[in-house]
């Protein structure tokens, strides 16, 4: 059955994972989903993911982190755009998720980046998730 909203599904699929302690989680690999892998093991929220190609679309396996009380890095996974309600921000209006200590995830024109790092290179876009 066709997803409408792929991202959406990722997200959840991780924050599902992560609520039932599992130690990895696959979800199905587009472009975008390998990007926001990326972005989340290089902002230490996961601890690797691995790209699994097959005869079809392939999966991701990502690897999930959690502290020493074994509570899961990712509290809180939010889907800010949808299909319906696309919401952009300028670089003035990128927020600063939690007071800084949690990450915006942004599509720009240089693909996806950090809120941190869309306003570093001054770069505003579409506001996609966020993640503290």
């Amino acid at each position: 059955m066709p997803v409408t909203d792929p991202i959406a599904d990722m997200l959840t699929c991780i924050r599902n994972a992560a609520m039932a302690r599992h130690r990895r989680v696959d979800v199905p690999m587009s472009k975008v989903s390998l990007a926001i892998a990326a972005l989340l093991a290089q902002e230490k929220y996961i601890s690797d993911y691995k790209a699994m190609p097959d005869s079809n679309q392939g999966k991701i396996r990502m690897y999930l982190r959690y502290n020493d009380e074994k509570e899961p890095l990712i509290r809180t996974l939010k889907r800010v755009s949808t299909p319906g309600r696309r919401v952009y921000v300028k670089t003035a209006e990128v927020p600063r998720v939690l007071g800084g200590l949690g990450t915006a995830i942004i599509s720009t024109s240089q693909g996806i980046l950090t809120g941190k790092e869309a306003k570093k290179r001054g770069l505003g876009g579409e506001l996609v998730a966020t993640v503290c």
